[in-house]
């Protein structure tokens, strides 16, 4: 939900253990419904507006979307009832949600996180990879090696081990649709660098 959702990284796709589903569900639930919406002005605000009238009216397509294919609201959806002003969406959780959904499948860039139940590695990972984009992502594990094992096979430009934070002497982009090139660190440099070959 950073910057209200508007950040090309973010991890949308909360991917949830079959064994432990419901616990991620209202654990995420809970905290979504506990952060405050308001001007970016108020200290207190957690999550403020969209960028654009056009950008909500972007973000609430996609809310009905999720709706419509099926998927399950247990907090947000709307429009925070105290704001009358501005271009506010409330922090949305969608549980029951497929991984061929058009909200687990395309970018809302607004504060909407998708739950997707997997039942094992081989099933996390494959819809981990189940994307056109792969810019970031996280694994969140209590073993570590096996953590950065998973994150190997994970088809994306950065990743990170529970939690994610760029580091701005690491190279930075992403595969598939998620860009190209590269920013941050030494390989950043090749952008600005014309090789030339000389044969003898």
């Amino acid at each position: 939900m950073l910057n209200n959702g508007q950040v090309c990284y973010l991890g949308t796709r909360i991917l949830a253990p079959q064994s432990r589903y419901q616990e991620v569900v209202d654990t995420f639930s809970a905290l979504a419904g506990s952060l405050t919406v308001g001007s970016s002005l108020d200290p207190a605000t957690m999550i403020g507006p969209m960028a654009s009238a056009r950008q909500r009216d972007r973000v609430e397509s996609y809310i009905a979307k999720g709706k419509g294919d099926g998927a399950r609201i247990t907090v947000g959806g709307g429009r925070p009832a105290a704001l009358d002003k501005g271009w506010f969406v409330e922090p949305t959780i969608f549980a029951d949600v497929d991984n061929n959904y058009t909200i687990a499948q395309e970018e809302i860039f607004g504060p909407v996180l998708s739950i997707i139940s997997y039942r094992d590695d081989e099933d996390a990972i494959r819809m981990a990879n189940d994307s056109d984009f792969g810019l970031g992502g996280t694994v969140f594990t209590a073993d570590h090696d096996h953590g950065v094992a998973v994150a190997r096979r994970i088809q994306t430009g950065t990743i990170g081990i529970n939690g994610y934070l760029p580091d701005p002497t690491a190279p930075f982009g992403g595969v598939k649709a998620s860009g190209l090139g590269r920013e941050l660190g030494p390989e950043a440099l090749s952008a600005y660098l014309v090789p030339k070959s000389i044969y003898l």
